[in-house]
């Protein structure tokens, strides 16, 4: 039987070079010919997809057409700052910091997320720190149903499920961070008459891992084609740093440290890129669970998984409807 990692190696392989030039080729018609502007701006997460589209967009347009933003705000890891620096040191590419805390702080985003939480863990307060988690589909269990995870200052930490009025308000909440980043990246680009790049790869997009009119808004999305498997070859190919290739997908939207996979996707992106393709392509879940050494179980409650996403994704995808 073949190993996971060669699995994803064959069906989801790139021609990294070809694929580039591909891309960046697509960058500057779109950039300079269809959207009519100077250059590009992107909000730099200290990722591994950002690193990518930044790496792309200063290939294509020339690294003097390009603006990367750092934006943390009081939650976020102090790494993330320091790995988007990384980035665009390496690629001598223009940058900004715009601290989004006090602009978070005058919507009432943290007092707003703290008061959702309150509905479930009444003595949350100053020196508390959160995520928000979904059981995993390789722990078993059937019901996707949020928790939310507390430490306490003294370093207690208690496991509570949300109600759907505590999930609503926190998610609300939250998503300021994304608007607020997004509003900041088009007041950016309208100065220097940049177009706006977005990040998301195929599994964000396809999922709806995004925020409507926050991360989800651009003006073109390079790698939204590209499977995250494929993404980290880009980044290797591209000579993105070490470091950032090897951390784990995370949100670094809430205090506690959070991946990706128990925010979102409930299995480890390579296991959901293989469900992904094998869903696309008509491969049934007895042969790529005989593929790629899942159960057919797993698999098969994966693609239900994934359909039930992309219901909710289609919302977020959906343009302003008007009656003509």
């Amino acid at each position: 039987m073949k190993t996971q990692p060669t699995i994803v190696s064959d069906l989801l392989h790139l021609d990294a070079a070809a694929e580039i030039e591909r891309i960046t080729g697509w960058i500057r018609e779109t950039v300079f010919h269809k959207l009519r502007r100077k250059g590009a701006v992107i909000g730099v997460s200290g990722g591994i997809d950002s690193a990518v589209v930044s790496c792309l967009c200063a290939r294509a347009l020339g690294n003097n057409r390009v603006l990367t933003l750092f934006m943390p705000e009081a939650d976020s890891s102090s790494d993330s700052l320091r790995l988007g620096r990384m980035v665009t040191e390496s690629l001598n590419v223009k940058s900004m910091l715009e601290d989004i805390s006090p602009i978070l702080t005058g919507a009432r985003c943290y007092e707003r997320r703290d008061a959702s939480i309150r509905l479930v863990v009444p003595e949350y307060g100053d020196g508390y720190r959160c995520k928000i988690v979904l059981p995993g589909l390789l722990d078993g269990s059937r019901y996707a149903i949020f928790s939310i995870v507390v430490q306490s200052p003294d370093g207690q930490t208690k496991k509570v499920r949300l109600t759907p009025e505590a999930y609503l308000g926190i998610v609300a909440a939250t998503n300021f961070k994304q608007r607020v980043r997004k509003m900041m990246e088009y007041h950016h680009a309208d100065l220097l008459q940049y177009a706006v790049a977005g990040t998301p790869n195929l599994l964000e997009y396809d999922q709806g891992f995004f925020v409507k009119n926050g991360d989800g808004a651009a003006d073109f999305k390079p790698i939204a084609h590209l499977y995250k498997s494929q993404v980290y070859q880009l980044a290797a190919y591209l000579g993105v740093p070490e470091e950032i290739r090897r951390r784990p997908p995370t949100t670094d939207t809430y205090t506690l440290e959070q991946s990706q996979e128990e925010f979102y996707f409930t299995l480890p992106y390579e296991q959901m890129d293989l469900c992904l393709y094998g869903k696309d392509h008509g491969i049934s879940a007895s042969d790529l669970a005989h593929a790629c050494g899942m159960t057919e179980d797993l698999v098969e409650r994966a693609y239900h998984m994934i359909e039930s996403k992309r219901k909710v994704a289609r919302y977020l995808h959906m343009q302003s409807i008007t009656i003509d």
